[in-house]
């Protein structure tokens, strides 16, 4: 069998994505991959290169996915109020998760830095580079909205805001679905976005 057609390689990604959402991302290997989609190994092989350009792919593709999802969210926001907008995109992983719950799983449990981009080939390693830029251009756009800065103050506040809070209030203890939880993040991250910087 020669290369998958492209949307046959999404359907690749989309079942690589259910092992990594139900197994973690160890359960994601090619022959897991080939039982689960009936594609033999070496067509899986010559798609995506390796089992690590395939986790690349796939968490690409997903964070690709999810920050259209959190512009989307942030761009509700009245231009007025920047605090509502990183409380929004604070928010928008719990949102995600209601509608993606698979997609979430993956992103939420596994972030660039922990994908081997060292063994990656080029085009794979530029699409990792590429969404880490993109993630940091939303973290810089929103620290420039809310206090007209992007120094390392501001830039580390809206990563705690978008990152640290999150982490420790929605998916350390899984209360990703917690009405209590979210209630309080949302209340911690726009304490802190009202507040201002530390002089530079």
């Amino acid at each position: 069998m020669g290369r998958p057609r492209e949307h046959d390689l999404d359907d690749l990604l989309d079942h690589a994505r259910r092992l990594w959402a139900r197994d973690g991302i160890a359960g994601v290997t090619l022959r897991a991959l080939s039982r689960a989609s009936g594609v033999p190994n070496g067509a899986i092989y010559h798609a995506v290169g390796s089992r690590d350009g395939l986790l690349a792919q796939v968490w690409c593709r997903d964070a690709a996915a999810f920050l259209a999802f959190q512009r989307n969210a942030i761009d509700g926001v009245a231009p007025s109020d920047p605090v509502s907008a990183i409380v929004a995109a604070a928010c928008a992983p719990a949102a995600f998760a209601e509608t993606e719950p698979d997609r979430a799983a993956v992103l939420l449990s596994t972030t660039a830095d922990d994908l081997p981009t060292d063994r990656l080939n080029d085009a794979d390693r530029a699409r990792v580079r590429a969404q880490k830029r993109q993630l940091g251009e939303l973290v810089a756009d929103l620290a420039d909205r809310r206090w007209g800065r992007r120094d390392r103050a501001a830039l580390a506040v809206v990563t705690m805001c978008l990152v640290d809070l999150p982490g420790a209030l929605l998916l350390a203890r899984g209360r990703i679905a917690d009405p209590l939880a979210r209630h309080a993040l949302e209340v911690a991250v726009r304490a802190v976005a009202a507040e201002p910087l530390p002089s530079r």
